[in-house]
């Protein structure tokens, strides 16, 4: 089973129509997924009940450290606030860490070392915007839909780490985690909106899945190349390396 996941609580950074795009290209290229799309915008609700309930474990603590301050001691935070008894105005919602991940088990990587200093770098919550997408809303989620397995790119390997520990203050079971190397464009750069990578062809699928397969490290004889795109996709298999991060194209350019 694999689910789609829309996450738009950080307005300032979302670009109009483009969850309309995610899901159109998806179907465009075969990846059809189960169930209802979760819509993070509609869940407000369910992580505030998170955050309270952690809140009344005593789990929780607020932080008015800025990022200037942070960086200056580093660029890592230092649990400036953690002891502090402050109160809600103004101030960020931080988890008064006691179950610090230091290692966890990759399924293409091994066992992975985090580095000790992750530990207090998650934020339940930010002033700005209430909540933070990429720790406490998206473990609340995975928790919510029965996520089992994640397979992500390696540059999430340290967010990885802070989930983990939130599921184990939470008392949930965490997913299993796999984490592929990158694709880069010409420059070294990850392929992502941020650094304009080039949208997907909307002609024909099958040669930019074959282009991404092979990149997988998938044996894709040619005359696999005129498969349905059902087809072409039931042919994959795990052959997977953990490898080191490598340029890629769509076709787009």
């Amino acid at each position: 089973m694999w689910r789609v996941r829309i996450e738009d609580i950080d307005p300032p950074r979302e670009v109009p129509g483009a969850a309309d795009t995610i899901l159109r290209q998806l179907d465009h290229y075969g990846l059809h997924w189960d169930g209802d799309v979760l819509w993070q915008s509609q869940r407000h609700e369910a992580y505030r009940e998170a955050l309270t309930w952690l809140g009344e474990q005593g789990l929780s603590y607020y932080c008015t450290c800025t990022r200037a301050r942070i960086h200056a001691v580093g660029g890592i935070y230092d649990g400036h606030c953690r002891d502090l008894g402050l109160g809600a105005e103004n101030a960020a919602l931080r988890l008064r860490q006691t179950r610090p991940v230091l290692q966890f088990s990759d399924r293409l990587r091994g066992t992975l070392i985090a580095n000790e200093r992750w530990r207090e770098r998650i934020l339940l919550s930010t002033v700005a915007t209430g909540c933070s997408p990429t720790t406490s809303a998206v473990v609340v989620d995975d928790h919510f839909q029965g996520i089992t397995e994640i397979v992500r790119g390696a540059d999430l390997i340290e967010p990885t780490v802070r989930q983990i520990s939130l599921y184990q203050h939470f008392g949930w079971q965490a997913p299993d985690y796999l984490h592929l190397p990158l694709a880069l464009n010409g420059d070294g750069n990850k392929l992502s909106k941020q650094n304009h990578a080039p949208a997907l062809p909307e002609g024909d699928p099958r040669p930019e899945i074959v282009r991404a397969l092979r990149f997988l490290n998938q044996a894709i004889p040619e005359e696999w190349q005129a498969l349905s795109i059902d087809d072409l996709l039931a042919q994959c298999r795990r052959q997977l390396a953990a490898g080191e991060n490598r340029a890629f194209s769509n076709g787009s350019r």
